[in-house]
């Protein structure tokens, strides 16, 4: 295990069906070559020691596509929750799924919730599932939800954090995205306010461990200063900026 300083890392799996059509294949067997990635690079990701990892498996927009897409992706989920869950639990994993999973059959839904509930008390490698997720609705969510508990009541930034859908995992510090394209997504909007980002071209079912250990490697040399002007944490900048304005008030 190597020293962490990117406690929380974000995938946007992308590129599986431009893999597939550039293969002479139809979309789907780019989604079922890419779900055979996944285990590999959460084994990486725990061996390395990263807290938490974040993986975009299902967005809100992703309704839009053909529903033998879909229910491809459906089923790839149902597939990876059965094949992987004695993995998660003999490796500590704690799992979760955040987002809309109403539209999910009912036996996936049990699965997750299976899963969900006996890895709770595990104390290693946070693995969520971003399913049927978006970062704007997330937020939408959030406010609402604030507002109706606390009429009257003013909103800051830390009560917002609280109400998210898994407040838990705390701010993004990498987010890769895979298959060429450099945009987000809506994808964790609010907690990837201060994230590195890392594009790569290499299509998701191409991605290896070897790349994904290079990408952590040559992002942790980074200097993050956090709008300081030397290396920082965002604690610091913030108790740092607090100060400051105290003392330019003062003057």
């Amino acid at each position: 295990m190597t020293e962490m300083n990117l406690k929380h890392i974000a995938i946007i799996m992308d590129g599986n069906g431009r893999w597939a059509q550039s293969r002479s294949h139809e979309r789907i067997w780019g989604h079922i070559r890419g779900s055979r990635i996944v285990s590999k690079i959460v084994e990486e990701a725990d061996e390395l020691g990263v807290k938490a990892l974040t993986l975009y498996a299902f967005s809100t927009e992703n309704w839009s596509r053909p529903v033998g897409e879909v229910t491809v992706l459906f089923k790839l989920l149902k597939k990876f929750l059965l094949k992987e869950r004695s993995r998660i639990l003999k490796n500590n994993i704690q799992f979760k799924v955040m987002g809309d999973t109403s539209k999910l059959p009912e036996k996936t839904k049990s699965l997750i919730a299976s899963l969900e509930g006996e890895s709770q008390s595990n104390t290693g490698l946070m693995l969520t599932f971003a399913f049927g997720y978006g970062g704007r609705d997330e937020i939408v969510q959030a406010t609402n939800k604030f507002i109706k508990e606390n009429p009257g009541k003013e909103l800051t930034e830390e009560l917002l954090q609280s109400y998210l859908l898994m407040p838990q995992l705390g701010d993004v510090d990498l987010l890769i995205r895979t298959g060429g394209d450099q945009r987000i997504s809506n994808f964790l909007l609010w907690q990837s306010a201060y994230a590195e980002l890392y594009f790569t071209e290499t299509k998701w079912p191409d991605f290896t461990r070897v790349e994904f250990k290079k990408i952590v490697e040559f992002v942790s040399k980074r200097e993050r200063r956090f709008g300081n002007i030397c290396s920082s944490d965002l604690e610091s900048s913030k108790l740092m900026a607090v100060e400051n304005k105290e003392t330019i008030t003062n003057l």
